[in-house]
């Protein structure tokens, strides 16, 4: 019996995730980017993280060209950023000064983190292409990330376990 896709959509919600807008250069130099909470480490050595990209977004055409992409780990109070990017359109950039990383992919100011990637391999898989990165360039500071889950934005309780 077929699983219901709103169903599968709630379950889903209950994972609690980081938030990452994932960033590339289309052929012609124009920043594209979205939110992506489907976003993992693969692997310590060599290090890889992929990304899924949904084939339905504007973006996913921009991505299946770029040889580079980054990853922006939004910090706490980044909810905004995060929701411009899970839009549409051409707005998602305005106003917003995108920073340029070390190896040149173009960067969300004020990230936890910021990995600068090439692409490894690509996998089709159902609706999305899963995108491997080898992380050749990074920055990271301290801060509390951003987290989603059942379909909101959630922040960290307290402090760390003792």
């Amino acid at each position: 019996m077929p699983v219901d896709a709103d169903d599968f959509r709630r379950a889903l919600g209950q994972f609690a995730a980081g938030v990452t807008v994932v960033t590339t250069r289309d052929g012609q130099g124009r920043a594209l980017g979205l939110t992506v909470t489907a976003f993992c480490a693969v692997s310590l050595d060599p290090p890889l993280v992929l990304v899924c990209v949904d084939h339905r977004s504007e973006t996913h055409v921009g991505f299946r060209h770029a040889g580079l992409f980054g990853v922006s780990i939004l910090a706490e109070g980044q909810e905004e950023v995060s929701r411009r990017f899970a839009g549409g359109g051409p707005a998602k950039f305005a106003g917003l000064k995108l920073v340029d990383g070390t190896c040149g992919v173009p960067l969300i100011p004020g990230a936890l983190a910021q990995l600068e990637c090439r692409v490894s391999a690509t996998h089709q898989a159902g609706d999305h292409t899963i995108y491997v990165g080898e992380v050749i360039c990074l920055a990271v500071r301290p801060g509390r990330p951003l987290l989603y889950h059942d379909r909101d934005y959630r922040r960290l309780a307290g402090g760390k376990r003792e």
